[in-house]
C-alpha cells in the first residue's frame, strides 16, 4: 500500500478522534456554562454546530483551492496545527461565548479534509479510488471509535479534559505529517488560486457543468441533512430517552464509528470491485431509511444498537460516489471538487443542527407528546428524497 496513504489515514484518524473526544461531554459542559436543562442545552448545542458548519461551508472551497495552488501537505498540516491550538482555547473557555468562538475557528480549520481527499485523487488510479476513499473514511470512522470512548472515560473526571486530549492528538498528527507525509500534487499540476471559484457558490457552479457530479452533490445534500439528527441530538437523545451517562454516550458513538470504519474501510472496496460503484452506491444508501425509523421508536438501547448496525451499511455509498465524481473532474481541479463536496456537507450543517435540536426540544420537554427520537423520523423522510435523487442521477448519467 502507498505509504503516503497510510500516513494520510493516520492524520485523518487523529483529526477525527480529536473531534470525537469532545462529543460525550458537550451536554454536561453546556449545562454547566448556562445552568439550563437538557432541552435548552440541546438547542445551544445545535447553534454551536451551526457556527461550526457555517465556517466549514464558507472556507472548504478556500482550503481546497489553496491546496490546488500550494500543495496538499502545507495546507493539511497548518490547519491541523491551528485546530490543536483551538482545542486549547475551548478547554479554557470560561463562558459560552468563548466556546462559540472556539467552534468557529474549528469550523474553518476543519475544512482541511478537502485537501486530504484530494491526495487520493492525486495519486490513486481512477478505478481504485473508491477503495482508497473508503480507507480514508474508515480511518476517520475509527477515530470516532477511539475518540468518544476516551472522551467518555476521561470526561467523567472533568468536562475540560477531553479538549486537552484532542489538542494533543492534533499536535501528534502534525508531527507525523512533518516526518513522513510527502506532497502528492506536483508543481506542474497546480493551478492559480481564483477567489471567484474559491467560494462555496463559485465552486458548486463549476461542478454544475458536469451533470453526474451536480446530481450526486444534490443527493449528498439530502443525505447529510438527514444525518444531522445523529450529529446534533445523539447525546441529548440518549440522555433523555435512556438516561445514558457520558461513558455510555461515548461507547455508543465509538461502536457506530467501528461499524462505519468496517463498512467504509473494508466493505465498500470489496463491494465496488464485486458489484461496481454504481450498484454499491444505489443499494447501500437504502439501508439508511429503516435505520432512522428504528432509532426513532427504539424502546431500549439494544434496539438502538440494531438500528445502528443496519444504518452503518449505508456508509458504503459515499466512497462509491466519490470514485464516480473524481473520474469526471480534471486532475488540477480535484481540490476544488473536494471543496465542493465539503461545502455541500457543511451547507446542510447550517440549518440542520438548529432544526434537529429544535424538533428534539419540542418532543423532549415536559408537555405534549414525549418522543425524543422525533428528529430521526424527519431524517428518514429526507433520506427517501436522497435515495430518489441518487438513483435517478445514476440511471441517467452513470455507467453500471
Amino acid at each position: 500500500m502507498n505509504r503516503n496513504l497510510i500516513i494520510l489515514a493516520m492524520i485523518v484518524f487523529i483529526d477525527m478522534a480529536g473531534i470525537g473526544l469532545i462529543m460525550p461531554v458537550m451536554p454536561s459542559l453546556i449545562q454547566g456554562l448556562t445552568g439550563e436543562g437538557i432541552d435548552r442545552a440541546a438547542e445551544y448545542g445545535g447553534w454551536l454546530l451551526f457556527s461550526y458548519a457555517l465556517m466549514q461551508f464558507l472556507f472548504a472551497p478556500v482550503i481546497g483551492g489553496l491546496s490546488d495552488r500550494f500543495g496538499r501537505r502545507p495546507v493539511l498540516l497548518i490547519t491541523l496545527a491551528v485546530l490543536g491550538v483551538d482545542y486549547a482555547v475551548m478547554a479554557w473557555a470560561p463562558t459560552l461565548a468563548w466556546l462559540f468562538f472556539g467552534r468557529i475557528v474549528s469550523g474553518i480549520m476543519g475544512a482541511s479534509w478537502a485537501a486530504a481527499n484530494s491526495c487520493i485523487a492525486d495519486s490513486i488510479e481512477p478505478d481504485k479510488r473508491g477503495a482508497a476513499f473508503g480507507l480514508l473514511g474508515g480511518a476517520g470512522a475509527t477515530g470516532f471509535v477511539i475518540g468518544p470512548a476516551i472522551g467518555g472515560v476521561i470526561g467523567q473526571y472533568g468536562d475540560r479534559l477531553p479538549f486537552f486530549a484532542a489538542m494533543l492528538m492534533c499536535f501528534l498528527g502534525v508531527v507525523l505529517g512533518l516526518a513522513w507525509f510527502k506532497e502528492s500534487l506536483p508543481e506542474e499540476k497546480r493551478r492559480r488560486f481564483d477567489l471567484f471559484r474559491a467560494n462555496p457558490f463559485g465552486s458548486i457552479i463549476q461542478m454544475s457543468k458536469v451533470p453526474l457530479v451536480i446530481g450526486l452533490l444534490c443527493a449528498i445534500f439530502f443525505m447529510q441533512l438527514a444525518s444531522q439528527s445523529q450529529i446534533a441530538v445523539w447525546a441529548y437523545y440518549g440522555t433523555a430517552s435512556f438516561g445514558w451517562s457520558p461513558l455510555v454516550i461515548g461507547i455508543t458513538i465509538a461502536f457506530y464509528g467501528l461499524l462505519l470504519a468496517f463498512a467504509q474501510g473494508f466493505l465498500s472496496g470489496w463491494s465496488i470491485r464485486r458489484f461496481g460503484a454504481v450498484r454499491t452506491a444505489s443499494v447501500s444508501l437504502c439501508f439508511a431509511v429503516p435505520s432512522f425509523l428504528i432509532l426513532a421508536f427504539a424502546p431500549n438501547t439494544a434496539v438502538v444498537v440494531a438500528g445502528m448496525i443496519i444504518g452503518s451499511l449505508a456508509g458504503m455509498c459515499f466512497p462509491a460516489m466519490q470514485q464516480l465524481m473524481t473520474q469526471r473532474i480534471p486532475e488540477n481541479a480535484q481540490g476544488e471538487l473536494q471543496g465542493s463536496i465539503a461545502s455541500m456537507i457543511s451547507l446542510t450543517s447550517i440549518p440542520g443542527p438548529p432544526i434537529m435540536t429544535g424538533v428534539f426540544a419540542v418532543y423532549a420537554d415536559a408537555t405534549g407528546l414525549f418522543l425524543p427520537g422525533a428528529p430521526f423520523v424527519l431524517s428518514a423522510v429526507l433520506m427517501v428524497v436522497a435515495v430518489a435523487i441518487l438513483t435517478t442521477t445514476l440511471h441517467r448519467h452513470a455507467r453500471a
